[in-house]
């Protein structure tokens, strides 16, 4: 006689066929029907009709400008970004001018309100210097242990285990809030980098190397040295560098792991746990990795174009992956248009000056002018697709930004962390600002829509 069939052994990541059915159950019970969002007026996603994000709350921190009113009437114009009122491009054009770095200015100026002088610019990058290093074995017990392909989750798990390492994590006093939020933006380079290094190693065989931070490096060069086998680089590439951190360090409260973090805070929890909510948000693909897509959906345009110099091959290309046949069958054009802005994102026009010269030193010339050459064709090819979008539509910062990261040699897995390592700073100021000025803990409204029932009891069922 046969042995009797064994059943199949599952592992911890496998769904098995009873999940799978009640996953059929879940998604059965869980449909809403999308006209009862009109009917009782519910801005889905907080954003009404015409797409502009529903008013939650006031901040002086960051201010993201589209469009003009005139006579109640929204009139599109280049896009603006202001930092505690100043405009961003003039942050950038003043230490483009001078040579210097800007990221650590610019977190100055976001936490603490006002730019600041020569002097306490200096105290605060020194600040920040004697804040870079991790608790004693830190490294090989929690960064070594368990390296995941997802740095994200690798960041998050670390500023949670600092918590541990803290000896007065919960108090929210601003005093005791700053220290915290000051010490994990001098980290946050060597939890990423770091976090790399070990899947690298212990996952993909590669060489372990540990460099210990210098205290005469700002951020940027700080994570080019950590990152590179020699910890050689130019100052034109820290420079970059230094400006796509400055780029991404805000976005005004609207975004949604800046709005994680202040809903987050206004219950009054410890910033480890709001700032791993932040990290959880921005790992999310409809919010970070962005740039990630476009090198991807670029290298799959570049493959299946033969000649790159042909508009209309590569308009009959892009139309092709619009309709949901090419690259990851999504229908999206990613780095094109923005949900906020219009005309142009200040952020790509100020990148975009960058990236040239940049492709111009690595010998990638050919790879930009592809690129620039899809940014003209792109905004039409949407316009073409779907007749009821939008006017106007241009690229976005994630359009260039991954390509930048790419010319220098940083490898995908650290391009969401280094959103992330740039925008603790914004993280920061929103999190005391929330402190001081909210008051209330965030507690949106939803209306349950289901028909009361009656209870069944089980043997009846």
């Amino acid at each position: 006689m046969a042995a009797a069939k064994q059943d199949k052994e599952y592992g911890f990541s496998d769904i098995t066929p009873e999940i799978e059915k009640l996953a059929e159950v879940s998604i059965e019970n869980n449909q809403i029907d999308p006209m009862l969002y009109y009917r009782y007026n519910v801005k889905r996603g907080l954003r009404d009709i015409s797409g502009r994000g529903v008013l939650t709350g006031l901040t002086e921190i960051a201010e993201v400008k589209s469009y003009t009113i005139d006579d109640d009437e929204m009139i599109p114009c280049p896009g603006k970004l202001y930092y505690r009122g100043y405009n961003l491009e003039d942050l950038v054009s003043s230490f483009s001018k001078e040579r210097r770095f800007g990221f650590e200015e610019t977190a100055y100026l976001l936490i603490f309100g006002k730019l600041p002088t020569a002097k306490e610019l200096t105290s605060f990058s020194k600040l920040l210097a004697s804040y870079r290093s991790l608790p004693t074995n830190f490294v090989r017990d929690v960064i070594m242990k368990a390296p995941s392909k997802e740095m994200m989750n690798t960041l998050s798990r670390s500023i949670l285990t600092l918590y541990s390492y803290d000896s007065n994590p919960d108090d929210v006093s601003i005093d005791n809030v700053l220290r915290q939020c000051i010490q994990l933006i001098a980290v946050m380079p060597l939890l990423a980098v770091y976090g790399y290094h070990a899947y690298e190693h212990y996952k993909e065989g590669e060489s372990l190397v540990i460099h210990q931070p210098d205290p005469t490096q700002g951020t940027a060069e700080t994570i080019l040295h950590l990152l590179r086998d020699d910890s050689k680089f130019t100052k034109f590439e820290a420079r970059v560098l230094d400006l796509c951190l400055v780029l991404h360090a805000d976005h005004g409260g609207g975004n949604n792991s800046t709005f994680t973090n202040r809903v987050v805070t206004s219950t009054l929890t410890d910033t480890y746990s709001a700032i791993s909510a932040s990290l959880a948000s921005l790992k999310g693909p409809r919010h970070g990795g962005a740039n990630i897509k476009v090198v991807g959906m670029m290298d799959d345009i570049a493959k299946h174009v033969k000649d790159h110099s042909d508009d209309e091959e590569i308009s009959k290309y892009l139309n092709k992956i619009l309709r949901g046949k090419a690259y990851d069958k999504q229908g999206l054009l990613y780095g094109v248009g923005h949900a906020v802005y219009t005309i142009s994102d200040p952020r790509a026009v100020l990148l975009k000056k960058y990236v040239q010269q940049l492709a111009k030193e690595k010998g990638a010339l050919d790879v930009f002018n592809f690129y620039q050459k899809v940014e003209q064709l792109a905004p039409a090819a949407i316009q073409n697709y779907h007749t009821m979008h939008r006017e106007h539509i241009s690229i976005n910062v994630d359009f260039y930004s991954g390509l930048v990261y790419r010319l220098l040699g940083l490898p995908e897995e650290l391009f969401t962390p280094l959103f992330a390592i740039a925008r603790m700073a914004g993280w920061s100021a929103h999190r005391i600002e929330e402190l001081v000025s909210g008051g209330k803990i965030i507690r949106p409204a939803y209306k349950n829509v289901v028909k009361h029932a009656k209870y069944v009891p089980l043997k009846k069922r």
